[in-house]
């Protein structure tokens, strides 16, 4: 989602874009349109994502397309297979190299019975970043951590939130209808990957919480993933499993639900964070990433200390009271309305800029910004 708005936000500003990434579907076709060119890669499941495919490397295909249309600078999004031919690739043409840091691989060894992987991983990652002119990463908090691991030229460009489409307006009576909520039930709701690594065991543990308190209350899971079958399997009293969602679908279900819950210690971010204010949900989460960010305790969520899984819920039970949750939901969308994606995505072009003045290579063709995203 965040390569996209910055894909839609550069050519508004009229660069031109090359976009490299792994062919997800058989009939999967290449776009093309003005300033837009698009080239599909060869990819591999991931491991327990088998809908998604991770690009496999093509340093060759790479070096011999950028000597022909050589661009002004690359942009890695993530650090897998085809990232890290990119980035070679780069290296070996002198090309300036700008990449970001969007998720902790090392933190998900340990949630998947990895945790041996650990510290390779971590090894392997500062080694990649470090290798490029510049690492960006969305929050003050992830910079100050990279920096401190041994990461250099770390800066932040932080995340935006479309609030045309995430808003209160979106809410609607008739999907809290078929979830079986009226107006004064309690919807509690989790957006995301349903996963060990998003802590979404916790997320069912504040619910049953809840609903101690607040017998009607039901929670809205979003999303889909390898821990689906063991949370149906529990048979909980108002789950709803909703699936994925996207675009104003899933828009109209965060503005239809009332509370957002976000358990995750493995974000460099979570856009979801963002979207569910926006839409005018309280959020309870852990104090980091976009909730550090976003999230003003007492004033449009709650916060609770990193890993402290009981003060968690104790947040979550203390959102769903009636007066509380009035409260910290009057605040929640007027709390990111100032998260406009076209301010990110100059901050994005400056970044770029900077790269570029470092290298100062002859030749290039002034414009020409390229993503290369596994």
């Amino acid at each position: 989602m965040t390569t996209g708005r910055f894909v839609d936000g550069l050519l508004r500003l009229g660069h031109q874009i090359q976009l490299i990434r792994p062919r997800q579907r058989g009939d999967d076709e290449p776009t093309q349109q003005e300033n837009l060119r698009e080239t599909l890669s060869r990819g591999v499941p991931i491991p327990r994502y088998n809908h998604l495919k991770m690009g496999l490397p093509a340093r060759s295909a790479l070096l011999a397309q950028w000597a022909e249309d050589r661009p002004d600078v690359v942009q890695i999004v993530t650090e897998g297979p085809l990232g890290w031919s990119a980035l070679s690739a780069a290296r070996r043409l002198r090309l300036p190299v700008v990449s970001e840091f969007h998720t902790n691989f090392d933190a998900y060894s340990t949630h998947y019975g990895l945790g041996w992987l650990k510290r390779p991983v971590t090894a392997y990652l500062r080694r990649f970043h470090n290798r490029s002119d510049l690492t960006l990463v969305p929050t003050r908090a992830l910079q100050q951590a990279l920096l401190g691991a041994g990461y250099r030229a770390v800066e932040v460009v932080a995340r935006g939130v479309d609030t045309s489409l995430f808003n209160p307006a979106r809410r609607s009576d008739a999907l809290r209808g078929s979830w079986g909520a009226g107006d004064d039930d309690l919807v509690i709701t989790y957006v995301g990957r349903l996963a060990p690594e998003k802590n979404v065991d916790l997320v069912l543990q504040a619910y049953a919480a809840i609903r101690r308190e607040i017998a009607n209350a039901r929670l809205l899971l979003v999303g889909d993933g390898p821990a689906r079958a063991q949370i149906d399997s529990r048979k909980t009293d108002g789950v709803i499993f909703a699936g994925m969602r996207a675009g104003e679908d899933l828009a109209c279900h965060y503005a239809s639900a009332d509370l957002f819950l976000f358990a995750s210690e493995t974000e460099t971010f979570g856009n979801v964070t963002a979207e569910a204010l926006a839409s005018g949900l309280p959020v309870v989460a852990f104090d980091y990433a976009a909730a550090a960010e976003l999230v003003r305790h007492g004033e449009n969520g709650l916060l609770a200390a990193p890993a402290n899984r009981t003060e968690f819920v104790a947040q979550a039970v203390a959102a769903a009271n009636p007066q509380t949750h009035a409260r910290l939901r009057t605040a929640a969308a007027t709390s990111v309305a100032h998260l406009d994606w076209a301010m990110v995505v100059a901050r994005l072009v400056e970044r770029f800029e900077a790269a570029i003045s470092r290298h100062r290579l002859p030749g290039h063709v002034q414009g020409r910004i390229l993503v290369a995203p596994d």
